[in-house]
Protein backbone atom coordinates (compact mmCIF):
# COMPACT_ATOMS: atom_id res chain seq x y z
CA UNK A 1 0.00 0.00 0.00
CA UNK A 2 1.09 3.55 -0.62
CA UNK A 3 1.54 6.19 2.06
CA UNK A 4 -1.08 8.45 3.58
CA UNK A 5 -0.69 12.00 2.29
CA UNK A 6 -1.91 15.24 3.99
CA UNK A 7 -4.74 17.10 2.41
CA UNK A 8 -4.19 20.45 4.09
CA UNK A 9 -5.99 22.39 6.75
CA UNK A 10 -9.61 23.49 6.37
CA UNK A 11 -8.58 27.12 6.70
CA UNK A 12 -6.56 27.01 3.48
CA UNK A 13 -7.84 29.03 0.51
CA UNK A 14 -10.38 27.19 -1.63
CA UNK A 15 -8.42 25.13 -4.17
CA UNK A 16 -9.34 24.35 -7.75
CA UNK A 17 -8.10 20.79 -7.75
CA UNK A 18 -6.94 18.16 -5.31
CA UNK A 19 -3.33 18.87 -6.21
CA UNK A 20 -3.75 22.38 -4.78
CA UNK A 21 -4.26 20.94 -1.29
CA UNK A 22 -0.66 21.22 -0.01
CA UNK A 23 -1.22 19.12 3.08
CA UNK A 24 -3.62 16.40 2.00
CA UNK A 25 -2.43 12.85 2.28
CA UNK A 26 -3.18 9.98 -0.02
CA UNK A 27 -3.15 6.31 0.85
CA UNK A 28 -4.62 3.19 -0.73
CA UNK A 29 -5.21 0.47 1.81
CA UNK A 30 -6.44 -2.68 0.27
CA UNK A 31 -8.63 -5.45 1.45
CA UNK A 32 -11.72 -6.11 3.29
CA UNK A 33 -14.50 -4.98 5.77
CA UNK A 34 -18.14 -4.87 10.04
CA UNK A 35 -19.43 -2.03 12.08
CA UNK A 36 -19.17 -0.99 15.67
CA UNK A 37 -20.38 1.88 17.76
CA UNK A 38 -18.14 4.79 18.60
CA UNK A 39 -17.48 6.01 22.12
CA UNK A 40 -19.22 9.13 23.34
CA UNK A 41 -17.61 12.35 22.15
CA UNK A 42 -18.86 15.76 23.25
CA UNK A 43 -21.90 14.36 25.04
CA UNK A 44 -23.60 13.33 21.82
CA UNK A 45 -24.41 9.80 22.93
CA UNK A 46 -23.54 6.41 21.55
CA UNK A 47 -22.80 5.79 17.93
CA UNK A 48 -25.73 4.61 15.86
CA UNK A 49 -26.10 0.85 16.21
CA UNK A 50 -26.65 -1.58 13.34
CA UNK A 51 -29.42 -4.12 13.92
CA UNK A 52 -28.55 -7.18 11.82
CA UNK A 53 -32.18 -8.18 11.26
CA UNK A 54 -33.11 -4.63 10.22
CA UNK A 55 -30.11 -4.48 7.88
CA UNK A 56 -31.15 -7.75 6.25
CA UNK A 57 -34.71 -6.49 5.78
CA UNK A 58 -33.44 -3.18 4.39
CA UNK A 59 -31.36 -5.01 1.82
CA UNK A 60 -34.40 -7.00 0.71
CA UNK A 61 -36.53 -3.86 0.42
CA UNK A 62 -34.10 -1.88 -1.72
CA UNK A 63 -32.97 -4.64 -4.08
CA UNK A 64 -35.30 -5.15 -7.01
CA UNK A 65 -32.77 -7.08 -9.07
CA UNK A 66 -29.95 -9.48 -8.38
CA UNK A 67 -26.63 -8.12 -7.20
CA UNK A 68 -23.81 -8.42 -9.71
CA UNK A 69 -21.72 -10.87 -7.73
CA UNK A 70 -18.27 -11.79 -9.04
CA UNK A 71 -17.47 -14.18 -6.21
CA UNK A 72 -16.62 -17.72 -7.17
CA UNK A 73 -18.62 -20.49 -5.50
CA UNK A 74 -16.93 -23.31 -3.63
CA UNK A 75 -18.96 -26.51 -3.14
CA UNK A 76 -18.02 -29.03 -0.44
CA UNK A 77 -19.97 -32.25 -0.90
CA UNK A 78 -21.07 -34.56 1.89
CA UNK A 79 -20.56 -37.47 -0.53
CA UNK A 80 -17.49 -36.81 -2.70
CA UNK A 81 -18.55 -39.66 -5.01
CA UNK A 82 -21.85 -38.02 -5.84
CA UNK A 83 -21.82 -36.28 -9.25
CA UNK A 84 -21.56 -32.50 -8.92
CA UNK A 85 -23.19 -30.29 -11.49
CA UNK A 86 -24.55 -26.79 -11.89
CA UNK A 87 -27.15 -25.34 -14.22
CA UNK A 88 -27.07 -22.34 -16.52
CA UNK A 89 -30.82 -22.23 -17.25
CA UNK A 90 -33.95 -22.89 -15.20
CA UNK A 91 -35.17 -25.28 -17.91
CA UNK A 92 -32.34 -27.68 -17.01
CA UNK A 93 -33.98 -28.19 -13.59
CA UNK A 94 -37.01 -29.85 -15.22
CA UNK A 95 -39.46 -27.87 -13.14
CA UNK A 96 -43.22 -28.18 -13.41
CA UNK A 97 -44.44 -25.93 -16.26
CA UNK A 98 -46.54 -23.78 -13.91
CA UNK A 99 -43.54 -23.25 -11.62
CA UNK A 100 -41.24 -22.37 -14.52
CA UNK A 101 -43.90 -19.89 -15.65
CA UNK A 102 -43.83 -18.31 -12.19
CA UNK A 103 -40.03 -17.99 -12.29
CA UNK A 104 -40.05 -16.24 -15.65
CA UNK A 105 -43.01 -14.08 -14.62
CA UNK A 106 -40.82 -12.71 -11.78
CA UNK A 107 -38.21 -11.59 -14.30
CA UNK A 108 -35.62 -14.30 -13.61
CA UNK A 109 -34.15 -15.14 -17.02
CA UNK A 110 -31.23 -17.25 -15.84
CA UNK A 111 -30.01 -18.54 -12.47
CA UNK A 112 -27.72 -16.38 -10.32
CA UNK A 113 -24.33 -17.69 -9.22
CA UNK A 114 -25.67 -19.14 -5.97
CA UNK A 115 -28.74 -20.59 -7.73
CA UNK A 116 -26.63 -22.35 -10.36
CA UNK A 117 -25.00 -24.48 -7.67
CA UNK A 118 -27.62 -24.64 -4.90
CA UNK A 119 -30.73 -25.57 -6.88
CA UNK A 120 -29.42 -28.89 -8.27
CA UNK A 121 -28.42 -29.90 -4.72
CA UNK A 122 -31.76 -28.82 -3.21
CA UNK A 123 -33.82 -30.56 -5.89
CA UNK A 124 -31.76 -33.76 -6.08
CA UNK A 125 -33.29 -37.17 -5.38
CA UNK A 126 -32.74 -38.66 -2.89
CA UNK A 127 -32.79 -35.35 -1.02
CA UNK A 128 -29.60 -33.76 0.32
CA UNK A 129 -29.01 -31.34 3.19
CA UNK A 130 -27.39 -28.00 2.47
CA UNK A 131 -25.59 -25.17 4.26
CA UNK A 132 -25.18 -22.19 1.94
CA UNK A 133 -23.47 -18.83 2.34
CA UNK A 134 -25.13 -16.07 0.38
CA UNK A 135 -25.63 -12.36 0.91
CA UNK A 136 -28.90 -10.53 0.41
CA UNK A 137 -29.57 -9.77 -3.22
CA UNK A 138 -27.88 -12.87 -4.67
CA UNK A 139 -31.11 -14.79 -5.24
CA UNK A 140 -31.04 -17.20 -2.30
CA UNK A 141 -34.64 -16.46 -1.20
CA UNK A 142 -35.88 -17.28 -4.70
CA UNK A 143 -33.72 -20.41 -4.64
CA UNK A 144 -35.16 -21.97 -1.49
CA UNK A 145 -38.67 -20.74 -2.39
CA UNK A 146 -38.37 -22.62 -5.66
CA UNK A 147 -37.11 -25.67 -3.78
CA UNK A 148 -40.11 -25.63 -1.42
CA UNK A 149 -42.62 -25.13 -4.23
CA UNK A 150 -41.04 -27.99 -6.18
CA UNK A 151 -40.95 -30.20 -3.11
CA UNK A 152 -44.58 -30.10 -1.97
CA UNK A 153 -47.25 -32.51 -3.13
CA UNK A 154 -50.34 -30.30 -3.67
CA UNK A 155 -52.62 -33.32 -3.24
CA UNK A 156 -51.52 -33.66 0.38
CA UNK A 157 -53.36 -31.03 2.42
CA UNK A 158 -51.02 -30.80 5.37
CA UNK A 159 -47.88 -28.80 6.11
CA UNK A 160 -44.85 -30.26 4.35
CA UNK A 161 -42.36 -27.36 4.28
CA UNK A 162 -41.33 -25.11 7.19
CA UNK A 163 -39.33 -21.93 6.66
CA UNK A 164 -38.02 -20.10 9.73
CA UNK A 165 -36.92 -16.44 9.58
CA UNK A 166 -35.67 -14.28 12.48
CA UNK A 167 -38.29 -11.51 12.30
CA UNK A 168 -41.91 -10.86 11.37
CA UNK A 169 -40.91 -8.49 8.55
CA UNK A 170 -38.38 -10.88 7.02
CA UNK A 171 -40.94 -13.68 7.08
CA UNK A 172 -43.39 -11.48 5.16
CA UNK A 173 -40.71 -10.63 2.59
CA UNK A 174 -39.93 -14.33 2.01
CA UNK A 175 -43.64 -15.13 1.83
CA UNK A 176 -44.14 -12.54 -0.90
CA UNK A 177 -41.48 -14.27 -3.01
CA UNK A 178 -43.17 -17.65 -2.51
CA UNK A 179 -46.56 -16.18 -3.42
CA UNK A 180 -45.23 -14.57 -6.59
CA UNK A 181 -43.29 -17.62 -7.69
CA UNK A 182 -46.23 -19.92 -6.93
CA UNK A 183 -48.73 -17.66 -8.70
CA UNK A 184 -49.56 -20.36 -11.25
CA UNK A 185 -49.72 -23.18 -8.68
CA UNK A 186 -53.25 -22.64 -7.29
CA UNK A 187 -53.30 -25.84 -5.25
CA UNK A 188 -50.21 -24.92 -3.22
CA UNK A 189 -51.14 -22.84 -0.17
CA UNK A 190 -49.03 -20.74 2.20
CA UNK A 191 -49.60 -19.81 5.86
CA UNK A 192 -47.75 -17.20 7.95
CA UNK A 193 -46.75 -18.27 11.45
CA UNK A 194 -46.24 -14.73 12.73
CA UNK A 195 -47.48 -12.69 15.66
CA UNK A 196 -51.11 -11.65 15.41
CA UNK A 197 -52.05 -14.38 12.92
CA UNK A 198 -54.70 -16.26 14.91
CA UNK A 199 -55.59 -19.67 13.53
CA UNK A 200 -58.43 -22.06 14.28
CA UNK A 201 -56.84 -24.22 16.97
CA UNK A 202 -59.31 -27.08 16.52
CA UNK A 203 -57.98 -28.31 13.17
CA UNK A 204 -54.60 -28.99 11.61
CA UNK A 205 -53.32 -26.59 8.97
CA UNK A 206 -54.01 -27.57 5.36
CA UNK A 207 -51.41 -25.18 3.90
CA UNK A 208 -48.45 -27.09 2.47
CA UNK A 209 -45.90 -24.32 3.22
CA UNK A 210 -45.57 -22.41 6.49
CA UNK A 211 -43.21 -19.44 6.88
CA UNK A 212 -42.74 -17.72 10.21
CA UNK A 213 -40.67 -16.82 13.23
CA UNK A 214 -39.23 -19.44 15.63
CA UNK A 215 -41.46 -18.72 18.63
CA UNK A 216 -44.76 -18.84 16.73
CA UNK A 217 -43.76 -21.88 14.69
CA UNK A 218 -42.79 -23.69 17.89
CA UNK A 219 -46.19 -22.84 19.42
CA UNK A 220 -48.00 -24.07 16.31
CA UNK A 221 -46.10 -27.38 16.47
CA UNK A 222 -46.35 -28.02 20.22
CA UNK A 223 -48.80 -25.83 22.08
CA UNK A 224 -51.63 -25.61 19.52
CA UNK A 225 -50.88 -28.76 17.48
CA UNK A 226 -51.66 -26.98 14.20
CA UNK A 227 -48.68 -28.67 12.51
CA UNK A 228 -47.54 -32.27 12.75
CA UNK A 229 -43.74 -31.84 12.76
CA UNK A 230 -43.23 -35.50 11.87
CA UNK A 231 -44.87 -34.81 8.48
CA UNK A 232 -42.48 -32.00 7.63
CA UNK A 233 -40.22 -33.12 4.77
CA UNK A 234 -38.29 -29.87 4.14
CA UNK A 235 -37.01 -27.45 6.79
CA UNK A 236 -35.45 -24.10 5.79
CA UNK A 237 -33.53 -21.89 8.23
CA UNK A 238 -32.93 -18.46 6.71
CA UNK A 239 -30.62 -15.69 7.98
CA UNK A 240 -28.87 -18.07 10.38
CA UNK A 241 -26.27 -15.49 11.41
CA UNK A 242 -29.05 -13.07 12.38
CA UNK A 243 -31.03 -15.86 14.05
CA UNK A 244 -28.31 -16.90 16.47
CA UNK A 245 -27.59 -13.27 17.38
CA UNK A 246 -31.17 -12.75 18.60
CA UNK A 247 -32.12 -13.70 22.13
CA UNK A 248 -33.99 -17.00 22.25
CA UNK A 249 -34.19 -17.61 18.50
CA UNK A 250 -31.25 -19.97 18.41
CA UNK A 251 -32.66 -22.25 21.12
CA UNK A 252 -36.19 -22.13 19.66
CA UNK A 253 -34.83 -23.14 16.25
CA UNK A 254 -32.98 -26.08 17.78
CA UNK A 255 -36.17 -27.15 19.60
CA UNK A 256 -38.11 -27.08 16.31
CA UNK A 257 -35.39 -29.12 14.64
CA UNK A 258 -35.63 -31.80 17.38
CA UNK A 259 -39.34 -32.26 16.64
CA UNK A 260 -38.72 -33.12 13.00
CA UNK A 261 -38.35 -36.52 11.41
CA UNK A 262 -34.71 -37.50 10.97
CA UNK A 263 -35.31 -37.93 7.23
CA UNK A 264 -36.47 -34.33 6.82
CA UNK A 265 -34.40 -32.33 4.31
CA UNK A 266 -32.54 -29.48 6.04
CA UNK A 267 -31.50 -26.24 4.30
CA UNK A 268 -29.63 -23.46 6.11
CA UNK A 269 -28.69 -20.06 4.67
CA UNK A 270 -26.40 -17.47 6.20
CA UNK A 271 -24.64 -14.33 4.98
CA UNK A 272 -21.56 -15.20 7.04
CA UNK A 273 -19.76 -18.39 7.99
CA UNK A 274 -18.39 -17.34 11.35
CA UNK A 275 -17.52 -20.00 13.94
CA UNK A 276 -20.75 -19.41 15.86
CA UNK A 277 -22.79 -19.96 12.69
CA UNK A 278 -20.97 -23.14 11.78
CA UNK A 279 -21.30 -24.60 15.29
CA UNK A 280 -25.02 -23.85 15.17
CA UNK A 281 -25.31 -25.35 11.69
CA UNK A 282 -23.52 -28.52 12.72
CA UNK A 283 -26.14 -29.07 15.44
CA UNK A 284 -29.12 -28.87 13.10
CA UNK A 285 -27.85 -29.96 9.66
CA UNK A 286 -26.49 -33.53 9.52
CA UNK A 287 -24.13 -34.54 6.69
CA UNK A 288 -24.57 -31.33 4.69
CA UNK A 289 -23.34 -30.18 1.33
CA UNK A 290 -21.71 -26.79 1.89
CA UNK A 291 -21.66 -23.87 -0.52
CA UNK A 292 -19.33 -21.00 0.28
CA UNK A 293 -18.71 -17.80 -1.58
CA UNK A 294 -14.98 -17.44 -2.02
CA UNK A 295 -13.99 -14.04 -0.71
CA UNK A 296 -13.62 -11.56 -3.52
CA UNK A 297 -10.26 -9.90 -3.91
CA UNK A 298 -11.58 -6.51 -2.93
CA UNK A 299 -8.38 -4.52 -3.26
CA UNK A 300 -10.05 -1.10 -3.55
CA UNK A 301 -7.33 -0.08 -6.00
CA UNK A 302 -9.87 2.17 -7.72
CA UNK A 303 -10.35 4.29 -4.56
CA UNK A 304 -8.00 7.19 -3.77
CA UNK A 305 -7.98 7.84 -0.03
CA UNK A 306 -7.09 11.11 1.70
CA UNK A 307 -7.32 12.81 5.06
CA UNK A 308 -7.70 16.50 5.80
CA UNK A 309 -6.47 18.22 8.96
CA UNK A 310 -9.12 20.26 10.80
CA UNK A 311 -9.25 22.05 14.14
CA UNK A 312 -12.90 21.40 15.08
CA UNK A 313 -16.30 20.36 13.78
CA UNK A 314 -16.93 23.65 11.95
CA UNK A 315 -13.56 23.34 10.20
CA UNK A 316 -14.57 19.90 9.00
CA UNK A 317 -17.68 21.43 7.46
CA UNK A 318 -15.56 24.11 5.73
CA UNK A 319 -13.28 21.41 4.34
CA UNK A 320 -16.30 19.51 3.06
CA UNK A 321 -17.61 22.61 1.26
CA UNK A 322 -14.13 23.24 -0.20
CA UNK A 323 -14.16 19.71 -1.54
CA UNK A 324 -17.27 20.46 -3.55
CA UNK A 325 -15.40 23.27 -5.26
CA UNK A 326 -12.63 21.05 -6.59
CA UNK A 327 -14.29 17.76 -7.47
CA UNK A 328 -16.95 16.80 -9.96
CA UNK A 329 -19.14 14.75 -7.67
CA UNK A 330 -21.84 12.45 -9.02
CA UNK A 331 -23.14 11.40 -5.62
CA UNK A 332 -21.59 11.36 -2.16
CA UNK A 333 -22.06 9.50 1.11
CA UNK A 334 -20.95 11.17 4.34
CA UNK A 335 -20.59 9.11 7.53
CA UNK A 336 -21.09 10.54 11.01
CA UNK A 337 -20.85 8.66 14.28
CA UNK A 338 -24.04 9.92 15.99
CA UNK A 339 -27.55 10.77 14.90
CA UNK A 340 -27.14 14.26 16.36
CA UNK A 341 -24.03 14.97 14.29
CA UNK A 342 -25.66 13.57 11.16
CA UNK A 343 -28.71 15.79 11.69
CA UNK A 344 -26.56 18.90 12.21
CA UNK A 345 -24.47 18.19 9.12
CA UNK A 346 -27.47 17.46 6.87
CA UNK A 347 -29.23 20.68 7.86
CA UNK A 348 -26.00 22.69 7.38
CA UNK A 349 -25.49 21.26 3.89
CA UNK A 350 -29.10 22.00 2.96
CA UNK A 351 -28.56 25.64 4.02
CA UNK A 352 -25.62 25.71 1.60
CA UNK A 353 -27.97 24.68 -1.21
CA UNK A 354 -27.07 21.00 -1.54
CA UNK A 355 -29.59 18.24 -2.22
CA UNK A 356 -29.18 16.13 0.90
CA UNK A 357 -30.89 13.06 2.33
CA UNK A 358 -30.52 11.97 5.96
CA UNK A 359 -30.43 8.34 7.05
CA UNK A 360 -30.09 7.16 10.67
CA UNK A 361 -31.16 4.45 13.07
CA UNK A 362 -34.22 6.12 14.60
CA UNK A 363 -36.04 5.84 11.24
CA UNK A 364 -38.25 2.83 10.53
CA UNK A 365 -36.80 0.34 8.06
CA UNK A 366 -39.42 1.29 5.47
CA UNK A 367 -38.50 4.97 5.85
CA UNK A 368 -34.84 4.14 5.37
CA UNK A 369 -35.67 2.13 2.25
CA UNK A 370 -37.58 5.12 0.82
CA UNK A 371 -34.62 7.45 1.46
CA UNK A 372 -32.20 5.03 -0.21
CA UNK A 373 -34.52 4.69 -3.21
CA UNK A 374 -34.53 8.47 -3.68
CA UNK A 375 -30.75 8.53 -3.39
CA UNK A 376 -30.32 5.67 -5.86
CA UNK A 377 -32.64 7.44 -8.29
CA UNK A 378 -30.50 10.58 -8.07
CA UNK A 379 -33.15 12.77 -6.49
CA UNK A 380 -30.66 13.60 -3.73
CA UNK A 381 -26.97 13.95 -4.48
CA UNK A 382 -25.67 13.60 -0.92
CA UNK A 383 -26.56 10.98 1.68
CA UNK A 384 -25.58 11.86 5.26
CA UNK A 385 -25.73 8.74 7.38
CA UNK A 386 -24.49 6.85 10.41
CA UNK A 387 -23.22 3.26 10.45
CA UNK A 388 -26.69 2.00 9.55
CA UNK A 389 -25.64 2.53 5.93
CA UNK A 390 -22.05 1.30 6.09
CA UNK A 391 -22.61 -1.95 4.26
CA UNK A 392 -24.69 -3.59 1.59
CA UNK A 393 -25.89 -0.52 -0.33
CA UNK A 394 -24.55 -0.28 -3.87
CA UNK A 395 -25.09 2.92 -5.86
CA UNK A 396 -23.01 3.09 -9.03
CA UNK A 397 -22.97 6.90 -9.12
CA UNK A 398 -21.30 7.31 -5.70
CA UNK A 399 -17.90 8.88 -6.43
CA UNK A 400 -17.08 10.24 -2.97
CA UNK A 401 -17.25 8.86 0.56
CA UNK A 402 -16.42 11.18 3.46
CA UNK A 403 -15.69 9.96 6.97
CA UNK A 404 -16.81 13.11 8.79
CA UNK A 405 -16.18 11.09 11.95
CA UNK A 406 -13.62 8.29 11.86
CA UNK A 407 -14.87 4.81 12.83
CA UNK A 408 -13.57 3.47 16.15
CA UNK A 409 -14.45 0.50 18.34
CA UNK A 410 -15.59 0.46 21.96
CA UNK A 411 -12.01 0.81 23.19
CA UNK A 412 -11.45 3.87 21.02
CA UNK A 413 -9.17 2.11 18.54
CA UNK A 414 -9.59 2.19 14.76
CA UNK A 415 -12.48 0.05 13.56
CA UNK A 416 -10.77 -1.15 10.40
CA UNK A 417 -13.60 -3.33 9.13
CA UNK A 418 -16.15 -0.52 9.38
CA UNK A 419 -13.70 1.76 7.62
CA UNK A 420 -13.47 -0.64 4.71
CA UNK A 421 -17.25 -1.12 4.54
CA UNK A 422 -17.74 2.64 4.50
CA UNK A 423 -15.24 3.54 1.81
CA UNK A 424 -16.35 0.51 -0.19
CA UNK A 425 -19.54 2.42 -0.98
CA UNK A 426 -17.53 4.22 -3.67
CA UNK A 427 -15.46 2.65 -6.42
CA UNK A 428 -18.25 0.16 -7.08
CA UNK A 429 -18.27 -2.01 -10.21
CA UNK A 430 -14.73 -0.99 -11.16
CA UNK A 431 -15.35 2.76 -11.21
CA UNK A 432 -12.91 5.24 -9.71
CA UNK A 433 -13.78 6.90 -6.42
CA UNK A 434 -12.48 9.10 -3.61
CA UNK A 435 -12.56 8.59 0.15
CA UNK A 436 -11.81 11.57 2.42
CA UNK A 437 -11.22 11.35 6.18
CA UNK A 438 -11.63 14.34 8.49
CA UNK A 439 -8.92 14.54 11.18
CA UNK A 440 -9.62 17.02 13.98
CA UNK A 441 -7.36 15.95 16.86
CA UNK A 442 -4.22 14.06 17.80
CA UNK A 443 -6.44 11.11 18.64
CA UNK A 444 -7.98 11.20 15.13
CA UNK A 445 -4.48 11.28 13.65
CA UNK A 446 -3.61 8.19 15.67
CA UNK A 447 -6.72 6.45 14.31
CA UNK A 448 -5.65 7.25 10.74
CA UNK A 449 -2.18 5.81 11.46
CA UNK A 450 -3.77 2.66 12.90
CA UNK A 451 -5.89 2.24 9.77
CA UNK A 452 -2.88 2.68 7.49
CA UNK A 453 -0.81 0.26 9.55
CA UNK A 454 -3.57 -2.35 9.58
CA UNK A 455 -4.06 -2.38 5.83
CA UNK A 456 -0.35 -2.27 5.06
CA UNK A 457 0.19 -5.43 7.13
CA UNK A 458 -2.68 -7.61 6.00
CA UNK A 459 -2.37 -9.79 2.93
CA UNK A 460 -4.92 -10.02 0.16
CA UNK A 461 -6.94 -13.11 -0.52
Amino acid sequence: TSNLAVMGSASAAQPESLSKFPRWSLFSPAANVVQNKIPDEGGEGDGDKVDLAEQSLLNKLIRHSLVKNRNQVEVQQADPNSPLFSVKTFQELRLKPELLQGVFNMGFNRPSRIQENALPLMLAEPHQNLIAQSQSGTGKTAAFSLAMLSHVNPDNTWTQCLCVAPTYELALQIGQVIEQMGKFCPNVKLAYAIRGNRMDRRVKLQEQIVIGTPGTILDWCTKYKLIDPKKITMFVLDEADVMIAMQGHRDQSIRIHRLLNKNCQMLLFSATFEDSVMKFAERVIPDPNIIRLKREEETLDTIKQFYVLCREKEDKFTALCNLYGCLTIAQAMIFCHTRKMAGWLASSLIKEGHQVALLSGEMAVEQRAAVIERFKNGREKVLVTTNVCSRGIDVEQVSLVVNFDLPVDLEGNADNETYLHRIGRTGRFGRRGFAVNMVDSENSMEIIKQIEMHFSEISLF
